[in-house]
């Protein structure tokens, strides 16, 4: 008896040191990162144009594909081996920053030949080659992040994630508003200011994780090597697999098509809005990974958890999505001066693909935290060739807007692939009144939001409004429960392991 509340008071406890943990990390980046995505990039494309912008954006996908061999798995390996063991990271973290170092001259090389046999020309392969140093720092911010977040720091991990974004904000707003220089705004400053604001960040990441280590010497230890990249290998498959079908839609169209460059660049401005939401997403992960590796470990239920984060994540994602479908036109003109017809039905593609984006990052970070790899790597496998399979047929035929659909299938294919996954071998119990609940708010919510259009004579009116009737929707119909709600963030009684999920 004793034991099963002490237990249920632990669960508590991780649930509402979630919560804190999660608003701190959503407050900082909803101050940071909106304004870097629709004030710094939205402003960068609009300055240069489409095409230029369009170029850009494609090298920045083909760099970001590539990536993996920059990491092998070794970020999201040693996440949850940190998680797990918190004194692996002074055993272990020498010999991976010097493997970290081998890999990114792999990963020059293989990028540098690759762009060749793509036929990249001079101006393309000066811009890609920017593009490699930025991707090996970003890379290296990551993995120097997995061990901060690792060990539960994750309000200090929370101020390393906005930290290189806040940088490229003062160093961008400076080139595009300062009246320092009387020549126009070229891409290339915006690729040069990510890799000032990517070296800052890591030599700041890079000074925290040493502090929390005991020893640190860079040497190179072959057999090390082999050992861990055996280890980190199927969560470096994973990676590359999901992000060939999350990010080759733009290569191909930049190669497929004949005004490729700037086709790109209009897919380029809906995707702007995707990536800004999954960039919110995304940061539920990084609480996710760790939390699920520490509780698997001591066999806890993460039923409650996962709740959580699914009501906080899908609702939220299908009422954008169900706005970006009824407002599309609206938002693309709002934030563009150019092709914001063409993007408006890619904005809704992409949105609604979200939606299966939002599942990936929770029930992808449980499978992942279970080290279910093989199953997960046969479902981006899948989910690789579908996407590449559909986008040779529909890209040549419909462009842009053939690729956003082929997400968005792609999205909600393989995000329910994974909740299947994850029932089955965790023996999850589903919420089948709550799941057919979600599954009907969606069409209601369309429908809130067309009425709203035709309700309202301002659109932006309309669209804030249909916002909150459909999430007053998701109250009535008990989706959100308030009750729920107030039993999380309500104190509870203080424990020995009160520590044990935050700083």
């Amino acid at each position: 008896m004793q034991f099963s509340i002490f237990a249920r008071q632990n669960t508590q406890l991780l649930k509402k040191n979630f919560l804190i943990n999660l608003a701190f990390l959503l407050l900082l980046n909803l101050l940071v990162k909106p304004f870097w995505i629709f004030g710094i990039e939205r402003s960068v494309q609009n300055v240069v144009g489409a095409q230029e912008y369009g170029l850009y954006f494609s090298l920045f996908n083909f760099s970001l594909i590539l990536q993996i061999l920059l990491d092998l798995g070794i970020t999201n390996n040693n996440n949850r081996n940190i998680a797990r063991h918190s004194h692996m990271l002074s055993k272990y973290f020498s010999n991976i920053v010097s493997l970290r170092l081998l890999l990114a001259v792999f990963y020059a090389l293989v990028s540098l030949v690759a762009a060749l046999a793509l036929g990249y020309d001079i101006r393309q392969f000066s811009v890609l080659g920017v593009l490699i140093v930025n991707q090996f720092l970003a890379s290296f911010v990551l993995y120097l992040r997995s061990n901060v977040s690792g060990l539960q720091f994750f309000k200090t991990d929370s101020i390393l994630s906005v930290l290189d974004r806040f940088i490229m904000i003062l160093i961008c707003g400076i080139l595009l508003w300062g009246h320092v220089t009387s020549v126009p705004f070229r891409i290339e400053w915006f690729v040069y200011s990510q890799t000032a604001a990517y070296l800052i960040t890591a030599i700041v990441a890079f000074i925290i994780v040493v502090r929390k280590t005991t020893y640190f010497k860079l040497h190179f230890d072959y057999r090390f090597y082999a050992v861990y990249i055996k280890q980190s290998f199927p969560f470096a498959l994973l990676i590359l697999l999901m992000a060939f079908y999350n990010r080759v839609d733009s290569i191909m169209i930049e190669r497929l098509l004949p005004n490729g460059q700037e086709e790109s660049g209009i897919y380029a401005q809906a995707f702007r809005i995707l990536d800004a939401f999954s960039m919110i997403a995304y940061l539920f992960s990084v609480l996710l990974m760790p939390m699920f590796a520490r509780m698997l470990q001591k066999k806890e239920n993460v039923g409650g958890i996962i709740k959580i984060a699914a009501l906080l994540l899908i609702v939220p994602a299908i009422v954008l999505a169900s706005v970006c479908i009824v407002f599309n036109n609206e938002l693309m003109h709002l934030m563009y001066v150019g092709f914001a017809e063409r993007s408006a039905p890619v904005l809704s593609y992409l949105m609604v693909g979200f939606i299966g984006i939002c599942g990936t990052y929770i029930f992808g970070s449980l499978l992942t935290a279970n080290g279910s790899l093989k199953y997960l790597n046969i479902m981006a496998a899948a989910g690789m060739v579908f996407n590449i399979s559909i986008n040779f047929i529909l890209i040549p035929a419909f462009w842009s807007t053939g690729a956003a659909f082929t997400s968005m299938v792609t999205q909600l294919i393989t995000m329910t692939a994974q909740i299947f996954i994850a029932v089955k071998l965790l023996n999850i119990r589903a919420n089948y009144s709550l799941i057919a609940r979600i599954i009907l708010f969606f069409p209601i919510s369309i429908g809130i939001s067309f009425a709203c259009r035709y309700l309202f004579h301002g659109w932006f009116t309309a669209f804030i409004v249909a916002v909150a009737l459909s999430l007053l929707f998701a109250f009535l119909i008990r989706i959100f429960n308030l009750r729920a709600i107030g039993e999380l963030i309500r104190p509870h009684i203080v424990t020995e392991n009160d520590n044990e999920t935050s700083e």
